[in-house]
C-alpha cells in the first residue's frame, strides 16, 4: 500500500479518462473472521491468479478500505470499460469461483451469491465543484 503517515493514499496517475466505480460490502461481524480477511488480502497472501485475473479483464486500480465490518472498494477502469461482460468473463478465469467461494465465509451474503450480487454499487451523490 502507498500509505502515508496520515491515513492519506496515493493514487495512480493515468495518461487518459478513466472511471471509477465505488462499491459497498459489509463482512460477518467478527472479529477473528475480519482478522482473516485481512490476511488473505494481503500482497503476500492472495491468492497470484486473483489479481491477474482482475487486471486481464481490463482493471487498472483496485482497492478495498475496511471501517468495522464494512468494506469500501475503488475500482478504476479505461473510460470504454464494460462491467458487465468483464466481470462475467473475470468469473470465468482461473481460480476466480474458488476464490468467491473461500471468501464467501466472510461476507454477509447470500451463499454462493456472484461477486456482482454481493458487492453493491454506490451512486456518487458529491463532488467538490
Amino acid at each position: 500500500m502507498n500509505r502515508t503517515e496520515d491515513f492519506g493514499y496515493i493514487t495512480p496517475v493515468y495518461t487518459g479518462a478513466v472511471k471509477r466505480y465505488c462499491q459497498t460490502l459489509d463482512l460477518k461481524n467478527d472479529p477473528e473472521l475480519i482478522k482473516t480477511y485481512i490476511h488473505w488480502h494481503s500482497k503476500e497472501h492472495i491468492w497470484p491468479e486473483i489479481p491477474k485475473g482482475i487486471r486481464e479483464v481490463g482493471i487498472l486500480n483496485m482497492e478495498i478500505y475496511l471501517l468495522g465490518n464494512r468494506l469500501f472498494m475503488i475500482v478504476e477502469t479505461p473510460a470504454d470499460f464494460d462491467w458487465d461482460s468483464a466481470f462475467g468473463r473475470l468469473a470465468t478465469l482461473e481460480r476466480q469461483a474458488e476464490w468467491e467461494a473461500f471468501v464467501d465465509k466472510f461476507q454477509q451474503s447470500e451463499a454462493g451469491a456472484a461477486s456482482d450480487e454481493k458487492w453493491q454499487r454506490m451512486e456518487q451523490i458529491f463532488q467538490l465543484p
